[in-house]
């Protein structure tokens, strides 16, 4: 395959329309956490804010500047993202780490249509770009089941145990 039709697989009609669709990008009043998490090697960032009642993801905002694969990754996590529990997000978070660094499946429900992503395991320098919207999620979460109140930025890259981007 030429490299040409690498990147017309890689940034296929799918991901762009997933890109230019991304769902709960409104700021939150008040949120209970905010955690942006950024890439240093492409500068793409993810901020996410969000509220859990249950220990459920109840509002949810995230502002996205990213490639269009770190945008496709955040569209499709807004779509199932309200409802969910801390377990269930770092399930696909590390579900989705593991299908672009090791060849793994993609997150399945409730998280689907993450294999439209496939393509970009050989590019592991859109790897953090793509993990960066479950991630920053993840540690909002997380820091909130810990009881603190959150608001931070972190930026972390595959020399700090980052692999993902958060």
């Amino acid at each position: 395959m030429s490299v040409d039709t690498d990147l017309i697989k890689l940034y296929s009609p799918r991901i762009l329309a997933l890109a230019a669709d991304i769902s709960l990008t409104d700021r939150l009043q008040a949120p209970m956490a905010r955690v942006k998490c950024r890439a240093p090697l492409c500068g793409s960032a993810v901020t996410v804010e969000l509220d859990v009642k249950d220990n459920r993801i109840s509002r949810f905002g995230q502002d996205v500047k990213a490639c269009a694969l770190g945008q496709a990754s955040a569209a499709l996590m807004a779509q199932s993202i309200i409802g969910r529990t801390l377990p269930e997000v770092e399930a696909a978070r590390d579900t989705l780490k593991a299908m672009l660094k090791d060849g793994g499946p993609p997150p399945g429900s409730p998280f689907p249509g993450y294999d439209v992503l496939e393509p970009a395991r050989d590019y592991k320098n859109r790897h953090a770009s793509i993990m960066l919207a479950l991630e920053a999620t993840a540690l909002a979460m997380a820091e909130l089941d810990s009881g603190r109140v959150v608001e931070r930025g972190v930026v972390r890259g595959p020399a700090d145990g980052g692999a993902g981007g958060c």
